[in-house]
């Protein structure tokens, strides 16, 4: 049994996706990142850093396993499934892995934090990383038009990717003209794994208020 502290983010998502595509057997527990459940002591002796998702794996005696990429990482290994053996192939899945931990998940958040969160609108720091995201999402849409998924098989690199590009518009950043990345969007977004993914922690679609209380919620973590 696998515990999953999460809440439902881009890199939140990225867990409970993959225990869903893993088929692992996992209990929810929901960090309410608006009250600084984060920073709490009890989830800082599971995650030093005071941030989700992060797990905690009961059958390795407790072993707790923080950062994203490295909770991918470390179910795929588990489980021998969505991160091949290959070097070659292992190679290319951690290569568009470390692509989204290095660029499209720090640009795009901050694209968020800027256009979305602050309550001091600084239109070059906007402009900036809606610009950086976008030409991030052209590099994958350049891949995209190569191969079926990012590393060629569906893998965890797909996995962390998906989470922050189908939200593209949170950023205010447009994926007109990609068509390579807006068929992957599709087509990742609808394997039935993925669609009970980003229901965990919570549906978000069943809440009409979603997006006042996300805002509301990132402001206070940014004050």
């Amino acid at each position: 049994m696998i515990d999953l502290y999460t809440a439902p983010t881009p890199n939140g998502f990225k867990a409970s996706i993959a225990l869903e595509e893993l088929g692992l057997p996992y209990e929810v527990h929901a960090v309410d990142l608006g009250q600084g459940e984060q920073k709490s002591e009890r989830f800082l002796r599971i995650n030093p850093n005071g941030r989700i998702p992060a797990i905690v794996d009961r059958e390795a005696d407790d072993f707790p396993v923080f950062e994203s990429g490295a909770i991918l990482i470390y179910l795929a290994e588990k489980t021998g499934r969505l991160l091949p053996t290959d070097p070659r192939e292992r190679s290319l899945v951690m290569q568009w892995l470390m692509f989204q931990m290095a660029g499209v998940g720090p640009m795009q958040g901050q694209a968020n934090v800027f256009f979305r969160y602050a309550t001091e609108k600084i239109p070059l720091a906007i402009e900036r990383y809606q610009r950086e995201t976008r030409r991030l999402y052209e590099v994958l849409d350049r891949r995209l038009g190569q191969v079926e998924y990012l590393a060629g098989e569906y893998s965890i690199a797909d996995i962390a990717t998906w989470p922050w590009v189908r939200v593209h518009s949170w950023a205010g950043v447009e994926i007109d003209g990609l068509s390579s990345l807006e068929r992957w969007i599709e087509s990742v977004g609808s394997r039935p794994a993925v669609q009970q993914g980003i229901k965990v922690p919570v549906d978000l679609a069943l809440s009409e208020d979603r997006a006042e209380r996300t805002i509301e919620s990132a402001r206070k973590m940014l004050s």
